[in-house]
């Protein structure tokens, strides 16, 4: 005769282990963001003090008067200097002193490609107009049938689109590789070949970094803001 199946000798303990090992991913969902973030710019205030702090005169250190080392001292100079150097340069004089300085660095050789280079990401990253990335999209790479998230930047100009042998519009755009999105490829690709996306250009990036781990809210169906805990196991 087969013996039959018994049920679980404790049943209780198993939903109850089961319940708290839920309860305890649900917890580094919520925390482990928020640590990381203050960690990361705990780290950088202290990062910016130590290069700061060494260049500010004593007598303008607070720490001089109260004894404790204060942390983001470093920051706040670092911020007030900016600024005063952009309202200096913004002006007839510091205009002057800036092209002087530029035509003097564009004679020295390795000093001025390095200058140039800097100053062009510095004028992409921060400029205040129109120049990031239009909106998110999929092309077809590296072979047909196969897509990758690019970024469009405009519409290709000059010799390039007068001698890429298309008569339809030809855009172009950057493909970023994963997980680092600050490397990729520039590419130059027919219009009909572009596959727009309703995502926003930081929600491609996510998808990018993440390794197609994190989905924009409304694609993945939780509403938005809403943190994906943990589910119950239903077989516990």
């Amino acid at each position: 005769m087969a013996r039959k199946d018994l049920p679980s000798p404790h049943p209780a303990k198993r939903s109850m282990f089961s319940g708290l090992r839920n309860n305890f991913l649900a917890g580094v969902v919520v925390i482990a963001p928020i640590g990381l973030t203050v960690w990361l710019i705990w780290t950088l205030i202290g990062w910016m003090d130590s290069w700061v702090l060494p260049l500010v005169p004593g007598r303008l250190n607070p720490e001089q008067y109260i004894g404790i080392n204060l942390r983001g001292v470093g920051v706040i100079f670092f911020l007030v200097f900016t600024v005063v150097i952009g309202w200096v340069a913004k002006g007839l004089v510091g205009r002057s002193f800036l092209r002087f300085g530029e035509n003097l660095v564009g004679r020295m050789p390795v000093v001025r490609s390095v200058y140039n280079a800097a100053k062009q990401i510095a004028e992409t990253v921060f400029s205040q107009s129109d120049t990031s990335f239009d909106e998110a999209c999929l092309i077809e790479h590296p072979r047909k049938g196969v897509y990758a998230i690019a970024f469009i930047t405009t519409k290709a100009k000059g010799e390039i689109d007068a001698k890429l042998p298309y008569d339809e519009e030809i855009v172009t755009v950057f493909m970023p590789t994963t997980p680092n999105p600050t490397s990729g490829f520039l590419l130059f690709v027919p219009r009909s070949d572009i596959i727009e996306l309703d995502m926003s250009v930081e929600d491609a990036a996510k998808l990018v970094i993440s390794a197609g781990l994190v989905y924009p809210a409304d694609t993945a169906g939780a509403p938005d803001g809403a943190i994906p805990l943990p589910t119950r196991n239903r077989a516990g």
